[in-house]
Order: structure tokens, then sequence, then C-alpha cells
């Protein structure tokens, strides 16, 4: 049932959305040039890697030495109001239909990340990740790294079809009035991680 929802929204939604997908692909090749699209490889359900599909938001600025810049100075003014307007989630519906993702489910972080993960937030692969989810609902990034990854193991222990729709319904309001939209996840999460090992780091450094 879950997943015959899932093909379905995402196909309805493609189809009442192609001339805002249209817009916003026009806009990024003008502002950023080509690809329009990127690609990143996150952890899917049991840990499985699958290749997120957005919009572009960054320039493929580098430095001398031909590495990638820092994300802050990538970032142009258009990306940042792309993202912050979601818009850039778009063409995760392809994904979707794919079968990487589901509509609802927790939301797909960087591969990097698992390494710091407890067993607990582990958990949070027993289902495929998804466009939208408990956390996204409940906060976003107004809520702690372990109070977003508790939720994510909350709506694996109570799934449902009718929380589904609650979480499409909640996710509708937010965007509406874009609560919680203060930095992207993998942003808040790379912060958190980099705080974590510089406090370990200074630890060891004492003992």
């Amino acid at each position: 049932m879950k997943r015959l929802v899932d093909i379905s929204i995402s196909l309805i939604a493609l189809i009442i959305l192609s001339p805002v997908f249209l817009i916003v692909a026009y806009k990024v090749r003008k502002n950023l040039g080509s690809p329009i699209f990127f690609f990143q490889e996150r952890p899917g359900k049991d840990g499985k890697l699958f290749k997120i599909i957005k919009f572009r938001s960054m320039k493929d600025a580098v430095d001398k030495e031909g590495n990638l810049l820092p994300d802050d100075q990538r970032i142009t003014p258009f990306g940042h109001k792309l993202r912050c307007s979601t818009l850039d989630e778009m063409p995760q519906l392809i994904n979707v239909i794919k079968g990487d993702m589901c509509i609802v489910g927790p939301r797909p972080q960087l591969c990097e990340f698992m390494e710091h993960y407890t067993p607990h937030q582990m958990r949070r692969h027993e289902v495929k990740p998804g466009m939208t989810g408990l956390a996204q609902v409940s906060g976003r990034n107004n809520l702690s790294w372990e109070e977003k990854f508790n939720l994510d193991v909350e709506y694996v222990d109570t799934q449902s079809i009718f929380l589904d729709f609650k979480i499409m319904f909640k996710t509708l309001l937010v965007m509406l009035k874009r609560e919680g939209i203060n930095a992207p996840d993998q942003v808040v999460g790379a912060s958190r991680f980099s705080r974590s090992e510089s406090t370990d780091t200074k630890s060891s450094s004492i003992r």
C-alpha cells in the first residue's frame, strides 16, 4: 500500500508541478550553468547506497590546487533562496518512483555521518529514507541532532499509512510557514560532528 501511494503521489506531483520544475531548471541553468542536477551518494534502507537527485544550488568553484571551496563560499544568493524554498528537493520525486526513497521516512544523511551513529540511531535505516519525515514536521532544525534521530526511530516503530498522510499534510503547512528552515540538515550535522571531534581531540591531548 505504501509503495502504491508513493508512486501515485509522485507521478501526480510531477505532472502538476512540471511547470515549476521546468522554471526552476531554467533558473538553475541561467544562474549556475550546467549541470542542472546534483547527484550524491546517500545511505538508504539497510545502509545501501543510492544517488540522491537535487537541483544544483552551488557553483563548482575551486582553489589554486583544484580543490572545491567550502560550501559557504560556493553557494550563491540564488542557491540560498532555492534551498530555503526546498524546491531543490523536487527531483527526489524521481528517487521515489525509482524505489530509492519514499515520500515519508527519515531524511537521508551524508554517508560519513554513519560512523557517528549509535546502534539506536542506526535503526533509522530499517526503512527507506523519505523526502519528508516526522523530524521535519516536528521542529526540523530547531531540534537537536539527537532529538531528530529519536523522532526518526519513533517513525520506524509507529509507521502507518495514516501517519504518512498526517506528516504529508503537516509538511505542506511547514513549507507555507517556512518554519524551522535555518540551515540544511547536512550543515547542521557536519557542524555537530565537527564540534564533537574537536572536543574529543582536546580531551585526548589533555590526557
